[in-house]
């Protein structure tokens, strides 16, 4: 995590989301302005982020003119925080007063498995989706994987938009919107004084042009995180996974500096509480007996975030992705890492909207316009 200020006139960026740096082409839809309701998708391996922006500038000839079934899917989106089983509406991620193509109104935040998708489709089916909306934005891989399934069952178009394009353009749109959007975490190692600090973007700017490119990657990430915690532990859902990993303790499962050297190892600087090796008391048969699931999740935690840390600190300046959605462990652990093995030059800077750039970045783009 790179200081922006460092790089306050440099057309460059370099990016991190869960561990990945990338670049693309941009990519346009010149389609006219399309209709109420206006949606934007990001479909991801793991998660499907879904934008709604909900108008309150409508006119009274508007309202007059409203179809019912739009009423009926703007009540529905709205006024429900859950949809089936695994769908959820992020209320306080809610961006209220927000302009998109001249139009005031409300964006909405909401998520569900990627796995479920032949239920969204059911469910956009059942309320009338199919019949008012033609054409959706989407980016990510499963904007090409389902696009047959899109038009099959529900007889819409997707406007595919490059991913790494659609995720820069929903930053800047949201970090600009929101005052608040990116901070860092303070006293990341001390829990009593740990605490969030907002961090003011606007100075280092211009800090994006439209030049970037891929750099650097991993195939480990928030993915590789919840499977791994899957066959370990028996757990179902990312949200069971952190919750298992907050009740851990990593150092009954990792081999530290201290297990090697006795103590910290002075020469080069290591402390002695420094994960040496990711799992590397589990070649003992009597550590194995002696960990719970909450200890290997905690570890198998540890073992992400560290490598997502050591990719980031060469080359990104924030971090994004849904790897760090309900997840503090991790952020507290990068803030540390990149204050500590940067001697204070660096600091790990957060975005509250972290996983939902993708989804509204390709929203700005349907008409083939940013704003």
């Amino acid at each position: 995590m790179m200081s922006p200020n460092k790089y306050k006139n440099n057309s460059n960026l370099s990016m991190a989301s869960n561990g990945y740096s990338a670049t693309s082409k941009q990519t346009k839809c010149f389609n006219p302005p399309p209709s109420m309701p206006w949606f934007g998708m990001d479909i991801g391996g793991t998660l499907c982020k879904l934008v709604y922006f909900e108008p309150k500038d409508i006119t009274r000839d508007e309202a007059d003119a409203e179809v019912e079934t739009l009423k009926n899917i703007r009540r529905y989106l709205t006024k429900n925080s859950a949809y089936g089983k695994t769908g959820h509406r992020d209320t306080h991620l809610q961006m209220d007063n927000v302009e998109i193509r001249g139009r005031r109104g409300t964006l909405h935040f909401i998520r569900f498995p990627t796995s479920e998708m032949g239920n969204f489709l059911a469910l956009a089916k059942s309320k009338g989706m199919a019949n008012l909306v033609t054409t959706v934005c989407a980016t990510g891989g499963g904007a090409f994987k389902f696009e047959e399934n899109f038009k099959r069952e529900v007889n819409m178009s997707l406007a595919k938009f490059d991913e790494l394009h659609s995720l820069i353009r929903g930053m800047l749109y949201i970090e600009t919107t929101n005052p608040r959007e990116c901070y860092y975490w303070a006293d990341p190692t001390d829990d009593t004084l740990c605490h969030k600090v907002p961090f003011d973007f606007s100075e280092p700017y211009p800090f994006i042009v439209n030049n970037f490119k891929r750099i650097s990657g991993t195939s480990l990430g928030g993915g590789t995180f919840l499977g791994l915690c899957c066959l370990l532990t028996g757990c179902n859902t990312f949200e069971e996974a952190i919750e298992l990993a907050t009740g851990g303790d990593n150092t009954r499962v990792d081999k530290l500096v201290k297990d090697i050297y006795g103590g910290d190892y002075g020469p080069f600087c290591l402390p002695g509480d420094l994960v040496a090796s990711s799992f590397g008391q589990m070649n003992s048969k009597d550590r194995r007996q002696a960990v719970n699931k909450e200890d290997l999740a905690r570890a198998t935690l540890v073992t992400i975030t560290n490598n997502i840390g050591s990719i980031a600190r060469m080359c990104a300046v924030v971090f994004a992705g849904n790897f760090l959605r309900v997840n503090p462990i991790s952020m507290k652990l990068l803030a540390y890492a990149m204050d500590y093995w940067s001697k204070g030059t660096l600091k790990a800077l957060f975005l509250e909207h972290e996983g939902y750039f993708g989804a509204v970045g390709c929203l700005l783009q349907f008409n083939g316009e940013t704003i």
